[in-house]
């Protein structure tokens, strides 16, 4: 595992923010879960943790993932012990995941493709590998409320 400190190898490979066994797991859990190939599982969880690390880089941002890497968000937060120490080490917070579907939140406001695009350009920004193909919005979230964010506000 690599520190956050060396932005250069973190950047490069998102899996080195965990311990290689630790992203066996989460993706086989994915796997298990959605139905998906290994590989479709490791790519989606890797992306998933350059999400979050971008959240993390970004407080305030509100970024927002595409439905695929809220699938690897929603299985990581299911390790919640691990999860709050990741968050922790790359953020300094809790990354909390936080639904958008109360009428007065600021990104129900903005279009899904806008949020999503406003997240890839954070990340570009950041040096983080983007996958494409996973961040291409559908038409409907399989896990919640369509368009969850990162709420640096909310502590816990």
């Amino acid at each position: 595992m690599t520190a956050l400190t060396d932005r250069s190898a973190i950047t490069a490979d998102p899996r080195t923010l965990i311990p290689p066994d630790l992203f066996s797991r989460l993706a086989e859990s994915l796997a298990r879960r959605e139905n998906l190939t290994a590989g479709h599982a490791e790519r989606i969880m890797e992306q998933a943790l350059a999400f979050l690390l971008a959240c993390g880089l970004n407080p305030g941002a509100r970024l927002s993932p595409s439905p695929e890497i809220d699938k690897g968000w929603h299985t990581f937060l299911t390790y919640t012990r691990e999860y709050a120490a990741f968050c922790s080490r790359v953020a300094g917070r809790f990354i909390h995941h936080t639904p958008d579907d109360a009428p007065d939140a600021e990104s129900a406001s903005r279009p899904e493709t806008e949020r999503i695009g406003r997240t890839i350009e954070t990340m570009r920004a950041a040096g983080l590998p983007v996958d494409a193909e996973l961040w291409i919005p559908s038409t409907a979230c399989s896990q919640c409320h369509q368009g969850c964010y990162d709420d640096p506000g909310t502590e816990g």
